[in-house]
């Protein structure tokens, strides 16, 4: 069975509601699995730097990973970022090479520059060796009709942008079309690495650890071809 990890942090809770949204269209494949990893303040040691065992035990065992978290003056919230950069001791041996990748934000404003947020999770990815997945509707939102009940109501495809009003609680906030845009979002990730695992046997990911790369260039261009990989 495919595993799919959303790990996100949450403000006020809004960026909680699309995590379980998307969570909600994830399960909703045969054969993939989905489970919710919260960042929290107390997984932050007194050095400042992010750690929990079981989250990152999770995240090893994952195929897919989404990542999520609200957008804060034009940037990704702050304890999220420090378990970005949790991200540096598995980057080292490549351990998330090839897994499949996505992000979502929230922020108040419809707008709010959340595309720097989405863009800070994309190249995040890139640098694990991820492979990304950006959103797959249609925009709506963008004629004389629109409704906050379309799907994709922001018009974003690098991932998820959703929008909660700031006087609005969980449980009234993200807009319903954010919910269901998050819905069908989760269901691309899940049939995309879905799909992706069909071939993971035939070709497994080639890891490649910093410590050998390094070597490797040290010793030159012709150690390189002596490798598959």
């Amino acid at each position: 069975m495919a595993k799919v990890a959303i790990v996100f942090s949450s403000g006020h809770g809004h960026t909680r509601t699309i995590a379980e949204h998307v969570l909600k269209g994830i399960l909703g494949v045969a054969g993939v699995a989905g489970e919710l990893l919260e960042i929290l303040p107390d997984q932050v040691r007194e050095d400042g730097r992010w750690h929990d065992e079981s989250i990152v035990a999770s995240l090893n065992e994952a195929d897919a990973i989404v990542f999520g978290a609200p957008t804060y003056m034009g940037s990704a919230h702050g304890l999220f970022k420090l378990f970005l950069e949790y991200g540096f001791t598995p980057w080292l041996g490549q351990q998330w090479k090839d897994k499949i990748a996505a992000g979502f934000t929230n922020s108040a404003s419809r707008s709010g520059d959340k595309l720097i947020a989405l863009e800070q999770m994309a190249v995040f990815a890139a640098q694990m060796s991820m492979v990304w997945v950006g959103v797959g509707d249609q925009p709506g939102g963008n004629f004389t009709e629109s409704r906050y009940t379309d799907v994709n109501v922001n018009g974003s495809w690098l991932g998820l942008s959703a929008q909660s009003f700031g006087d609005g609680t969980p449980e009234t906030a993200p807009h319903p079309g954010d919910r269901l845009t998050a819905e069908r979002f989760g269901r691309r990730i899940a049939r995309t690495t879905a799909r992706w695992l069909i071939g993971a046997d035939a070709y497994p990911p080639q890891r490649i650890s910093e410590e050998e790369s390094r070597r490797r260039n040290i010793a030159g261009a012709d150690e390189w071809r002596r490798f598959d990989d």
